[in-house]
Parts: structure tokens; sequence; C-alpha cells
């Protein structure tokens, strides 16, 4: 089976593309060029490509055609209905990834697959009707298609969500001090950070399993999500330390703590995926906790010097 993974030399890819190569797919990976590309073990029996994949490039669709692979998996996802309709001819199973951040603020959690309220984040709104488009498009024209929606994506290769709601070394180094963490009221906001080799399992998953998996979007995630408090707590254990926690009210936190929406915005909303669908349909297991995955992210930034002094 030719299986095309656009990103596929990054963090989800890099778990990914093993994954197909070891179950005896012949991979091509479409890479943007910003992030280097394994040349040891399995990556020696992969086929490498470098183009602009972003949104208004002419010359993407005559790359992904000329490709012409049964399954391509569109992970940046930045122009889903351009990719396809380019790779259509030969495509017989197209997965793209989301984010459960696409269906709004949750009503219920663990929370399905399906619209829960308008997203507040417009490149986030416009992906996700992209997405619906797309699906029922490939619908119409009888090609298989599979969405994956990941929450907070954590693990090795990818510096991980902090206290403050970003992805900063410099935030980590605080933390590591033991320095206070200025959070809103209650502090029960479920975060669920869930390692991308679980996130990669999943895209394996549905190109594996097509029958089941085509004309469905499947969340993934760990098995459960941690309370802003145990959030800050396991960052305390992880590096050792114990780290204060500054109560403020959410006015207060969201106007003059951490007025950027995209990072207040994991304090305000629940990320709590339900497996159930992936689990059922394709045996979906995820192999690492919220805990887990935030030490080996931890492990990774120590390993690479990026924590030192």
């Amino acid at each position: 089976m030719k299986v095309c993974v656009i990103g596929g030399s990054g963090h989800i890819g890099r778990h990914l593309v093993p994954m197909l190569v070891g179950d005896g797919c012949d991979v091509t990976i479409v890479t943007s060029g910003r992030t280097p590309i394994p040349s040891s073990g399995v990556w020696a029996k992969v086929a490498a490509l470098t183009c602009d994949y972003r949104q208004g490039n002419l010359q993407w669709p005559e790359c992904i055609r000329a490709i012409a692979a049964e399954v391509v998996i569109d992970i940046p996802g930045t122009d889903v209905p351009t990719t396809y309709l380019a790779a259509r001819p030969a495509c017989e199973h197209f997965v793209a990834c989301g984010s459960v951040w696409m269906f709004g603020e949750p009503k219920v959690v663990p929370t399905p697959e399906e619209t829960q309220s308008p997203c507040p984040f417009l490149g986030y709104a416009i992906r996700y009707r992209e997405l619906l488009e797309t699906l029922a498009r490939a619908q119409a024209d009888g090609v298989a298609f599979t969405a994956i929606m990941p929450p907070n994506i954590c693990g090795p290769g990818k510096i991980p969500l902090d206290g403050r709601g970003g992805r900063s070394l410099e935030a980590h180094a605080a933390h590591r001090r033991g320095e206070p963490v200025p959070l809103p009221e209650p502090g029960q906001t479920l975060i669920g950070p869930c390692d991308a080799e679980d996130v990669a399992q999943g895209f394996f998953l549905a190109v594996q399993k097509r029958p089941a998996a085509a004309g469905h979007i499947f969340n993934v995630g760990s098995r459960y999500a941690l309370t802003v408090v145990q959030f800050v707590e396991t960052y305390g254990r992880i590096y050792g330390v114990a780290i204060p926690i500054e109560w403020h009210s959410w006015q207060e936190f969201a106007t003059a703590i951490s007025p950027d929406p995209g990072a207040n915005f994991h304090f305000r909303a629940h990320m709590c995926p339900d497996l159930t669908k992936i689990t059922t349909r394709l045996g979906y297991a995820p192999r690492y906790t919220p805990e887990q995955t935030m030490a080996r992210a931890v492990e990774w930034m120590q390993r690479e010097g990026m924590l030192a002094g």
C-alpha cells in the first residue's frame, strides 16, 4: 500500500511513519524542510519530498498529485480541500488531522466528536468547516475519509504545555525553580495531555482498519484528563519542587494575567475527549497517561539541554 504522509517528519509523523513502514507500507513523506528527516533504521526505506504545502502555493496540487498515493495522511491540515482534490485521482483513503478545540467549548465531559458550541478561534473554525465539507465531498466521490482529533499533544519532540498556557522554555525553567503559577479559580478545568505516539496510533489504526474508519471523525487522547491543579502538581513532582498556585478570579486572570485567548482557553474549557468511538471501532488503546507523557516531554527537554542553567 502506497501511503503519503504530509508533515511526516514532524512531532506526530516521527511516530507514525515507523508504524506504517513496520506494517509493510510504501511510505512517502512530504516535508516543508523545517524539520530534519531521520536517516537511520526504518527511515532509510522512506521516500522524502520537500514542498511548501501551505495554502496558496500553486505548485502544491501538482506535487501531491504526482505522488499518486492510495492513502494520503494530512497532518498539518493547512488546506485540506485543495489537498484532497489534488490527491483524489489515485486516493482511496484520505486521513486528516483536526483538533478537539474545533468542537468549541464543551457542554459535556468527556466530549464526543460533535460540535459543542461555536469555535472561538477563526483558524480552527475554518478548518473544521473544511473538514466537514471534505468529508461530505469524499462520501459523494466514494473515497474513504477519516479525521483524527487530538487534544493537547505532548511527549518527546516538542515543548509541552506549561502552567501559563503556552509552550515556553522560560515558563518551564520557572516551574523547575518552584516559582508560583497564577491560575483562575476554582482550578477544576480539565487538561488532557496526549502523547504524540498515542496520537500517531489513531492515524495508524485508521489506515489499518479502513472500512471501520471510513466516514468517521475520531477523538484520540489519554484515558483520562487532569484538573488544572493536578496538572501543575504533576510538573512539581517531575521537577522535584513544590509549585505554589496564586489564585485569581476569572475576570482578573483573563484580562490582566493571561489575556491571550489561545493561552487562557486551556484554563477555561475542559479538554477531555470521549474515546468510546475510536476504542470500539478501531481498538484504540493509549499507551501513556497524562503524567507519563508530561514526564517524557520534560526528559526530552533535559536530554536536549533545553533546560540547562
